[in-house]
């Protein structure tokens, strides 16, 4: 799980941000880091990116990314097996590891976006990953060093399925993986069943829920409803995936959560995960036949 620390000081796409943490996620992942760790993002302007630049490096002039790691990784070793050297960097108020940070110049993004001929959310992505690569211990200054990085952030984009349109056709690995990371911060210590969820929306972005329990045990919300409503106050509306983890049985939604997953979206895929990365997937049709939703109500004012 990767906790990504913003400064954000210039206008950017919402959707950005969401990409963002979506492709953070998933260098951990790939990179087969099981530890929660932390980077600082500043996404800025030219002119500030030069001046890093000119101070930190010498360079004297604007660029795309730069990276600066806290771990010192002996040569060879990246952030997957170099676990003692992560617990070196744990900050204990943010409960993480710190990699490092990433600075990226928003301007260049949307320059070479336009060169290359593809989206400024795929450019963002791309920029990304291979700061984070950086920070997780690739370089590519030899030849073999830099087809290794390629190779890994190939093997990042590809877990995304990001195109040349900036559209991201997640995978169901990844699906899941962040259904079980926000299962982590579930809040159940009356149910002691924690469960989460990670919610596909047709743009590409995915967010996260957690269940939420109370005293007032009326008022608990489940993992499926809180990721669900994130995304509606993101002005997100059309949803075409979720995936629920649990780690001893398979969470199907309650009654109340398919009722509000039929609201938005009523041919929504339903991917359970549990245990030992058993999955199983339905279409929510077969989860609630003959459902009462919007159309409904639409056919009652006719």
């Amino acid at each position: 799980m990767m906790t990504l620390l913003w400064e954000v000081e210039t206008a950017v796409d919402p959707r950005w941000l969401s990409l963002m943490q979506l492709s953070a996620d998933a260098a951990l992942h790939m990179e087969g880091v099981k530890r929660h760790c932390a980077v600082n993002i500043r996404l800025c302007d030219d002119d500030a990116i030069h001046e890093i630049n000119r101070d930190y490096r010498g360079v004297d002039r604007a660029t795309d990314v730069l990276s600066f790691p806290t771990v010192n990784y002996p040569k060879g070793i990246t952030a997957g097996q170099a676990d003692k050297y992560l617990r070196r960097e744990y900050d204990d108020e943010l409960d993480a590891c710190m990699l490092g940070d990433l600075i990226i110049s928003v301007p260049h993004v949307l320059q070479q976006a336009e060169e290359y001929g593809h989206s400024p959310e795929r450019e963002t992505a791309y920029l990304t990953v291979h700061g984070l690569c950086h920070l997780m211990g690739y370089d590519h200054i030899e030849d073999d060093e830099r087809k290794e990085m390629r190779a890994m952030e190939e093997k990042i984009l590809n877990a995304i399925g990001m195109d040349r349109d900036g559209n991201a056709a997640v995978s169901d690995e990844i699906l899941m993986e962040l259904a079980r990371q926000a299962m982590e911060r579930s809040y159940s210590p009356y149910s002691h069943h924690p469960v989460g969820a990670a919610l596909l929306c047709a743009d590409g972005r995915i967010f996260q829920g957690c269940n939420v329990e109370n005293a007032s045990f009326g008022l608990t919300n489940c993992a499926e409803r809180t990721a669900m409503f994130k995304a509606i106050s993101e002005g997100a509306r059309e949803f075409t995936a979720i995936a629920i983890a649990n780690p001893q049985s398979a969470p199907w939604p309650c009654g109340a959560c398919r009722q509000v997953l039929n609201e938005f979206a009523p041919n929504i895929r339903v991917i359970v995960t549990w245990g030992d990365n058993e999955k199983y997937e339905m279409m929510l049709p077969e989860l609630l036949p003959h459902s009462f939703g919007p159309n409904d109500l639409n056919t009652y004012e006719k």
